[in-house]
């Protein structure tokens, strides 16, 4: 009873969203999440230091916030979309989809812009990829259906809003939706049929592609 009663709980979201206020709460006393030394202090994306070796700041930005707008507004969404993309994919899929957009996203930032950044919205957009992937293959579940034109006209809004404001990274979202579309077409969803074995290897490739493409122009400032 206690099992399944886990099992339908977003846990994995919870404890994200618990990382990221932990994160916030420490930062805040270190010297204030919008101070760039603080930012860079505790792992947000700068890439002199990714250069450097410091591959793991292209996943530590995904929990880090810059102010407490950006991050009530994140956890907000990530709740109930998260929560959506937990119980169709399952825990450790809908964890992994979170982690590899965010990475996704953050190395197209890392190669194609400037400056620090974090912020967990590459890996929102990775789990609006996701819930691409469900509607395409969940014909008959209202409740998907339904939400779907709603988050289209959330992104599409939201990358109109990007243009605009030159402090969010529009490309590190669109790296986000990128890989969080691939991703979870590489996973495949809880409970249903998965795509054939080639199909898995043709996402799988295309996936390792991009990112090792994307690293190698980041690393070598192809884009300057």
């Amino acid at each position: 009873m206690m099992k399944n009663s886990l099992a339908k709980k977003p846990i994995i979201t919870y404890f994200l969203i618990g990382i990221m206020v932990i994160y916030f709460i420490f930062m805040t006393f270190a010297g204030g999440t919008s101070n760039n030394n603080v930012l860079i202090e505790f792992g947000a994306e700068y890439n002199p230091l990714i250069k450097a070796g410091q591959i793991w700041r292209l996943i530590t930005p995904i929990f880090i916030h810059i102010g407490y707008q950006h991050l009530i507004l994140n956890m907000i969404v990530l709740y109930f979309l998260g929560s959506i993309i937990e119980k169709n994919y399952g825990h450790f899929r809908y964890l992994f989809i979170f982690l590899v957009s965010g990475i996704v996203g953050n190395l197209f930032s890392f190669a194609f812009e400037n400056g620090v950044s974090a912020g967990s919205s590459t890996s929102i957009f990775g789990l609006f990829g996701a819930y691409f992937v469900l509607y395409l293959n969940l014909k008959n579940n209202t409740f998907i259906q339904n939400n779907a034109k709603t988050f289209l006209i959330f992104i599409i809004l939201n990358f109109i809003f990007d243009l605009f404001i030159p402090s969010i990274s529009i490309i590190g979202h669109l790296g986000g939706l990128i890989g969080g579309i691939l991703i979870s077409l590489v996973l495949g969803i809880k409970g249903f049929k998965t795509l054939n074995k080639k199909c898995i290897i043709f996402y799988a490739n295309a996936l390792i592609i991009v990112i090792m493409v994307l690293y190698y122009i980041g690393l070598y400032h192809l884009h300057k």
